[in-house]
């Protein structure tokens, strides 16, 4: 029994000095700092802050009014009025209104040919041309929709005035015979920060644990006279050892980051926040375990610092376009789709914004966590596997060298 619990202790000390190591290592590293504190403190703020209006207002236009009459007149002036427009210039034809946006003086252009009042007169329909900046959607939704809400509203002026009725009642029922209520569903603001940043956050989570460990890795390497991963020393012999005291580290540091990325930072800024924090906790224990194994099974192939962040800032945005939320999910090809089930942060995303901003319950996400703590016993195996590979090389690199140094040492003798 004696022996059994020195044992036991033996390991829970190893484990621990390991622990220790590697959090010496994150408060001495100034870059391990930035990606393990600063950047989760500071770049959530830095987009949130960016988003915080959430839509475009005052989006300048021209208008190329080729009628002249009061009609087109009608219809600029209810444009200008709208909060998402602003008539900025009056060109004299189309090529000076593209000449405007090419020069990035306006974003779109209302082109109102010469027999638009003619037209309506005549009881045919009337035709504007708008003509948008595609370069930035949210300008193109306030140019198009503006354009299209006063055309139907100056539609029904104009049917009530031809429709001969005698109460205000009947005049409502012609103008608008089926009447229906516009309701934003998810995102009630209808801004892009509520559609996008949750998503983000959870990417973000990811991004940082993923580039932290793997500077991490490489720095071992570095420091290490032989650039070998571990040294050859007695705690780092044990794979079980090396994966928990590791991972134990890495977990502490983001149990407070993974709370301050999920619960403040979207109360914060007033982002949509339905979940209660029992489906949250429920949800980021296994993803961030999963992600710390995913980081430190990548680490394994850091030979440098610098590496990790050519390995894996350049997939961010890809990522974010794989999880479905910025892009629908049934557009994606199937390879991708396998591709994107690689990353945890794919499930992690959509699980996210189900549960905080379309209110779901676990249930209903049931299949994204449990494919999370799929990714996190895969995972584990990875990475001791891979340290375990790691042990193997080191144990082989020292037997060598100690043959050799044997060998040349037998030779000075003789």
């Amino acid at each position: 029994m004696s022996t059994y619990r020195n044992s036991f202790r033996r390991r829970i000390d190893d484990t621990m000095l390991i622990w220790r190591d590697e959090m010496r290592q994150v408060l001495k590293d100034e870059g391990m700092l930035i990606f393990f504190i600063i950047v989760p403190l500071i770049y959530p703020l830095l987009y949130s802050w960016i988003y915080n209006n959430e839509t475009v207002h005052e989006v300048p236009v021209a208008v190329v009014d080729q009628s002249h009459t009061s009609l087109s007149r009608q219809f600029i002036r209810m444009c200008d009025a709208s909060a998402d427009v602003k008539i900025a210039y009056y060109a004299q034809d189309l090529d000076e209104a593209e000449s405007l946006v090419s020069r990035q003086l306006v974003k779109g252009i209302y082109l109102i040919p010469s027999d638009f009042e003619t037209n309506v007169n005549r009881m045919q329909q009337g035709v504007v041309s708008v003509y948008c900046d595609m370069s930035l959607m949210l300008t193109y939704k306030a140019i198009f929709q503006t354009a299209q809400l006063v055309s139907m509203q100056m539609g029904a002026e104009i049917q009530t005035k031809l429709g001969g009725h005698f109460t205000s009642r009947e005049e409502a029922i012609a103008a608008r015979p089926l009447d229906y209520a516009d309701v934003a569903i998810f995102n009630p603001q209808g801004g892009y920060g509520s559609f996008i940043l949750p998503g983000v956050l959870m990417l973000i989570l990811q991004q940082t644990l993923v580039l932290g460990i793997g500077m991490s890795a490489g720095t071992a390497r570095e420091r290490n006279r032989y650039h070998q991963l571990i040294p050859v020393t007695r705690p780092y012999q044990n794979v079980f050892r090396i994966v928990l005291g590791k991972s134990l580290c890495y977990f502490m540091i983001y149990a407070i980051m993974g709370a301050w990325l999920v619960i403040a930072v979207p109360r914060l800024f007033h982002f949509p926040q339905l979940a209660a924090w029992q489906p949250l906790l429920t949800l980021m224990l296994p993803y961030t375990l999963a992600c710390i194994f995913f980081g430190i099974v990548v680490s394994c192939i850091v030979r440098y610092r610098e590496n990790v962040m050519l390995l894996m800032v350049f997939v961010s945005v890809p990522l974010l376009f794989l999880s479905g939320v910025s892009w629908p999910q049934s557009n994606i090809p199937g390879f991708w789709q396998g591709a994107s089930w690689v990353f945890p942060s794919t499930f992690g995303i959509r699980a996210y914004v189900r549960l905080n901003s379309m209110g779901a319950t676990i249930s209903d996400v049931s299949t994204e966590i449990w494919i999370l703590w799929l990714h996190v016993f895969l995972y584990f195996w990875l990475a001791c596997v891979v340290y375990g590979y790691q042990i193997y090389l080191a144990r082989h690199d020292a037997f060598w060298r100690y043959i050799d140094m044997k060998r040349r040492r037998q030779q000075r003798q003789g």
